[in-house]
């Protein structure tokens, strides 16, 4: 099916004025689709060809300013539109249309745990086609209305405000009509419907609601102050930042299943994925994670929905901006104040392993680089969100925040309602500063890669002196922090020097060296750090007695960064977490370093003998942080070393215990998630059986139930299982995407890699016949989860790498092959090393 290309769209652009999308949806004609009828008034500027797009299950009919047009002619998804005189038009469509199992387009799900049935649009990029008729581009912005016939217990939502308007003799169903929306892109328009479960108040003068499935009504019920507190302190901080108010005449969020990403930033009702909704125990990094997405969405109401990217290439416009203000409104207006530690640990590491892959990219890529949108669909990654973020917290840190935000509300007033690029997002920032900005935009926004930083420093009778080496080619704004050594062994600051690189300065200071020298602390950069010999030293002995947890994150990414080049040994990445975290106070560094330690270093990083001594020393430090939470001052971090337990358990006594105990001893109690959580490492481990899985599903037949079950099934060590899993995966096409994540996650397990060795050259086959009957949404699970990450040897590098050579695969497939394989050869060196 063809992909709408750039020089398309502007050539359709140059063309149109589209005014007003009226939708007609009918969700009450059955299980498998739904009627969709579309009028879109739209003018043109000449007299043209062009085309509109669909992907229906059955087009129906078509009109044209009242005259027929010929259905047949439907090709692929664009139905053309020939003739066009200058001047307005009416064009009426009315098609069949399918739901989705995969979270793209009108996905409907049945929820095991009562049979409620919800639907929900997610429209991005090019997915409005499954729903609706559309001039499908960004620049092609409209009113959108929607009169929505649902089933009667079902209520309505969309981004205007819904009311329900009527009610069909026949059989009782609920019509509803939502308010005309501002002018929006296509891909903003969103409805979701189904008998939800809603919390609503009022705030600034607008309504505000939130929404889940009945089922987690209870869980939802219980967090509603939380979110709904953290939504009215993140409005009110955007209404005091920025000077163009909220446009919207709502604001809604909807906790909806089986949702691809965590959130989609529609306008006036937001969707996120409901995992939000926590049924089981969490930690409060994840109720931070979770604060800071909502901030992330609403800042997308202004940047993003209010102004939008003109073309595909300037995603980053979207996503970077978000990113950076959705962690730094909710570090200043929530609870959540040290949101930048966690983004640290473990989003920017996102950033840093996707700018060091062949598939790395510009934050802003050339126009050329993005030539359709299957190409802008493989730029959704650690790039566009956490390495631009990170650009955007150096910039602010190099011009000044208060200039920064006037270029912000000069881009909004310039542009809003419309659309805008890089150059133009450039010349509003420009306009409030001597600096020049579009220097700093070309060599951080425009190239590609990651620059190491590292510390040469020369000791002299009175003083000593800093000199910095950089790899690369990027200025950096960014401060050194010095630490000396008290007679307790803690490392405290005694200054922090303010650094430009390049500079040709030798910086000479007074006084002894520090004990740890650490450039950028404060993580205002964006580079890889080095140590030098002394600060290393310093480092790996004193770093949990360094009072900032921001720097002691700094330290910990640059462990890692020193793993991954192979300049430090896995084992003594190990030993240092084990040494120190027992004693770590911040959760965030705890989690990302214990989830980098299990994942990379035990799984892929040390050779299959060292394994099982790595697991050992990962349950030791976990159960030394169990042992130091008993007095239950710090669930949050007793609850995350219990994960780890679990996780790492090498036999399976002690964790069975707890399940038969229904409890960890001396607490936690076992809820939903935990029990899935041992019985999935049982099942790892051989010690649990179908009839321990069927029994634990019966008591738990949630969505989340039925996905543990899967992860479960597909975990144990039987031929028979596995067969039956991997069929599933690939040949089931009724499987619906969180049910092949689940599958996939279990399939395979280090423990089990002799079991499976024969599946590993079977998954690239199959992996890329089932992207493309099922599309870039199983594409995309596939190439994460299904991928036989665990086998690192080099067989299994060149099967890989001879399936690249094929020209049958879908792009966004293609993509994550290429980074697991350079992973996979990074795993490979670094075990060499």
């Amino acid at each position: 099916m063809p992909v709408l290309t750039r020089n398309e769209a502007q050539t359709r652009a140059r063309l149109l004025d589209v005014h007003r999308y009226t939708v007609n949806l009918d969700l009450t004609t059955g299980d498998d689709t739904f009627d969709s009828t579309t009028l879109i008034r739209f003018t043109t500027r000449t007299a043209d060809d062009t085309f509109v797009e669909l992907k229906p299950e059955e087009l129906r009919s078509a009109t044209l300013d009242g005259h027929p047009v010929d259905p047949a002619a439907l090709t692929d998804n664009r139905l053309p539109l020939t003739g066009l005189t200058e001047g307005p038009h009416e064009l009426r469509v009315d098609t069949r249309m399918r739901y989705s199992r995969t979270g793209e387009g009108m996905h409907r799900f049945t929820d095991p745990a009562d049979g409620r049935t919800y639907v929900y649009t997610q429209m991005f990029m090019d997915d409005v086609q499954r729903v609706f008729a559309a001039f499908d581009q960004p620049d092609l912005k409209a009113v959108f209305e929607f009169t929505v016939t649902a089933p009667a217990d079902w209520t309505v939502l969309a981004n205007g405000i819904a009311e329900r308007t009527g009610t069909r003799d026949t059989d009782g169903a609920g019509i509803w009509q939502t308010a005309a929306t501002p002018v929006i892109s296509t891909y903003l328009a969103a409805v979701a419907a189904g008998p939800w479960h809603s919390v609503t108040t009022e705030h600034a003068g607008l309504p505000f609601g939130i929404h889940c499935r009945q089922s987690l009504a209870p869980h939802m019920d219980a967090d509603a102050d939380e979110i709904l507190t953290v939504t009215r302190q993140c409005f009110d901080r955007y209404q005091e930042k920025f000077t163009e108010p909220y446009p919207f005449d709502s604001y809604d969020q909807a906790f909806v299943p089986e949702f691809n990403a965590g959130a989609m930033e529609n306008p006036g009702l937001v969707t996120f994925r409901d995992e939000f909704i926590y049924r089981s125990a969490v930690t409060d990094t994840e109720r931070q994670t979770r604060a800071m997405v909502i901030s992330h969405e609403m800042a997308h109401m202004w940047f993003g929905d209010l102004v939008t990217l003109r073309w595909w290439d300037d995603i980053w416009l979207n996503e970077s901006f978000a990113e950076y203000m959705g962690y730094q409104t909710a570090a200043e207006a929530t609870r959540f104040t040290d949101t930048w530690t966690e983004f640290g640990v473990t989003r920017k590491a996102w950033g840093y392993d996707a700018d060091q892959r062949p598939s790395t990219h510009p934050v802003a890529p050339d126009p050329d680089g993005v030539p359709d949108t299957a190409s802008a669909l493989l730029n959704f990654d650690g790039i566009s969100y956490a390495k631009g973020a990170s650009a955007l917290r150096q910039l602010v840190a190099w011009l000044g925040e208060d200039d920064f935000l006037a270029g912000i509300n000069t881009h909004f007033a310039r542009h809003k309602f419309g659309n805008a690029s890089l150059a133009d997002f450039v010349d509003s920032l420009a306009a409030h500063t001597d600096r020049d900005v579009h220097a700093w935009a070309e060599s951080w926004l425009r190239t590609t890669g990651i620059d190491t930083l590292s510390p040469a420093v020369q000791e002299s009778p009175g003083g000593w002196t800093l000199t910095v080496d950089r790899t690369g080619s990027r200025p950096h704004h960014i401060v050194a922090g010095l630490y000396d050594r008290a007679a307790d062994g803690t490392l405290v600051l005694r200054e922090r020097l303010p650094l430009d690189i390049p500079s040709d300065e030798v910086l000479s200071v007074s006084g002894p060296r520090p004990a740890l020298l650490l450039l950028n602390d404060g993580d205002l950069g964006y580079a890889k750090i080095r140590l030098d010999e002394t600060s290393g030293e310093a480092a790996i002995r004193g770093l949990s007695r360094i009072p900032s947890p921001l720097t002691r994150a700094v330290i910990w990414n640059a462990l890692r960064d020193m793993v991954r080049d192979g300049e430090l040994e896995p084992s003594s990445y190990l030993e240092t977490a084990h040494a120190h975290l027992p004693e770590e106070t911040d959760l965030a560094i705890v989690e990302g370093v214990l989830g980098f330690a299990r994942t990379q270093i035990a799984d892929r990083y040390l050779p299959a003998g060292d394994r099982t001594g790595a697991l050992a020393l990962i349950t030791s430090t976990a159960r030394a942080l169990i042992r130091r939470t008993e007095d239950g001052s710090d669930p949050g971090m007793r609850l995350a070393a219990v994960r780890t337990f679990i996780d790492s358990a090498g036999q399976p006594d002690t964790i069975a215990a707890w399940l038969a105990d229904g409890t960890v001893t001396g607490g936690p109690e076992l809820d939903p998630e935990l029990r899935w959580r041992i019985l999935a490492r049982l099942a790892v481990l051989g010690a649990v059986g179908e009839p321990e899985i069927a029994a634990e599903l019966a008591a738990d037949p949630s969505a989340s139930g039925q996905e543990g079950a899967a992860r479960c099934r597909a975990a144990l060590p039987d031929p028979e299982a596995k067969a039956t899993a991997w069929q599933r995966m690939f040949h089931d096409e009724t499987l619906s995407n969180y049910l092949f994540a689940a599958t996939a996650q279990g399939f395979w397990q280090p423990e089990q890699a002799e079991l499976v060795e024969g599946y590993v050259p079977r998954f690239y086959q199959d992996a890329v016949a089932v992207a493309a009957r099922r599309g870039p949404a199983i594409a995309e699970a596939a190439g994460r989860y299904a991928f036989p990450a665990h086998a690192v040897d080099e067989d299994h590098l060149q099967t890989g790498r001879a399936c690249l050579k094929a020209d049958d695969i879908l792009p966004l497939l293609r993509r994550k092959l290429i980074d697991q394989l350079d992973d996979l050869a990074r795993a490979l060196r670094v075990r060499e090393s």
